[in-house]
């Protein structure tokens, strides 16, 4: 029996969260049965419990793999661009609303569930951390207010994420959010002294 190359293996895992992600941000983590998960995937239960134990491995995946591909816009651009691509929704891009309905799902288990929100404590520290060394690299560069610390700077940016996400699933209108981005964004910079030049 031929052996299975790892860049299929990798395909086949990709095609199940790419499907799982649609499904949750549909359904919700208890309405994403096995059959709709099956359905979403084009896999059966079969393949898809090959490459994840069980349903909540499933779902920890996603949300790790959400959260690894925000950390990499935040380790480039910054917290604030995650912010923009949600509200621009590039064309090529996944659609926000799946990457939203992720994020409200991890909110609603990080409340009702003790045990998951221990085990996603340890990967959302990736973003957390993502986004602090950033500032940090701002700040040194000269770019960053100096008079926050960057811990508070970090905490003010995610409470600005997270309060950006409850507005887009409570379905409120988002065209005029970029001028508050924008504010956002002049709120964490360093602001230069126009220093007069006398005669």
């Amino acid at each position: 029996m031929p052996r299975v190359s790892q860049d299929h293996l990798d395909a086949r895992r990709r095609q199940i969260l790419d499907g799982a992600r649609t499904c949750f941000a549909r359904f919700g983590y208890e309405g994403a049965t096995v059959r709709r998960l099956e359905e979403a995937t084009g896999l059966s239960r079969g393949a898809i419990f090959h490459h994840f134990r069980d349903k909540e491995s499933l779902f920890l995946a996603l949300a790790e793999d959400e959260a690894r591909r925000m950390a990499d816009v935040v380790a480039q651009q910054g917290l604030v661009q995650v912010m923009r691509n949600l509200l621009a929704a590039p064309a090529g891009q996944d659609h926000p609303a799946d990457w939203l309905g992720t994020r409200l799902e991890v909110s609603r288990r990080l409340r009702t569930d003790p045990e998951f929100r221990g085990r996603w404590a340890e990967r959302s520290e990736a973003l957390t951390e993502a986004t602090r060394q950033r500032l940090q690299r701002q700040r040194e560069a000269g770019n960053l207010r100096d008079d926050v610390d960057v811990k508070v700077l970090t905490a003010f940016l995610e409470l600005v994420l997270e309060g950006l996400v409850s507005h887009l699933a409570m379905g409120l209108p988002a065209d005029d959010l970029e001028p508050v981005l924008d504010l956002v964004e002049e709120s964490v910079r360093r602001h230069r002294r126009s220093v007069e030049i006398s005669d």
